[in-house]
């Protein structure tokens, strides 16, 4: 997903869902909520690139294909990890409602 701007976007969180690790730029709501893999620790849930140009989004495809290939085991663990992510409006919505009471605080003083 080499998009130039991206403010929410579901696409990502789809195929996170369902063990597609996703390649995406880091803009918007791409980068919240896809976690870069970092190699160290095999931590993450989809690989990120930063630069919008050709030679970015091709460096990143071949990463994510190395890691495939040489790293199975963290492949499998990411894409674990990423189909485990809570997408769903429960959390959202309690965020909602805490930002409303500290509102309603904040302006009852």
């Amino acid at each position: 997903m080499p998009s130039r701007f991206e403010p929410c976007g579901l696409n990502q969180m789809y195929s996170q869902r369902y063990g597609t690790l996703p390649i995406v730029r880091a803009t918007g709501g791409l980068d919240d909520t896809v976690e870069n893999y970092d190699e160290a620790t095999a931590q993450g849930t989809g690989f990120k690139l930063w630069h919008l140009n050709p030679d970015s989004l091709v460096a990143t495809v071949r990463w994510a294909v190395q890691t495939y290939r040489e790293r199975p085991a963290d492949f499998r663990e990411m894409q674990r990890r990423a189909m485990r992510k809570p997408f769903g409006w429960d959390i959202a919505a309690q965020k909602y409602g805490e930002v409303y009471d500290w509102a309603v605080r904040a302006r009852r003083g």
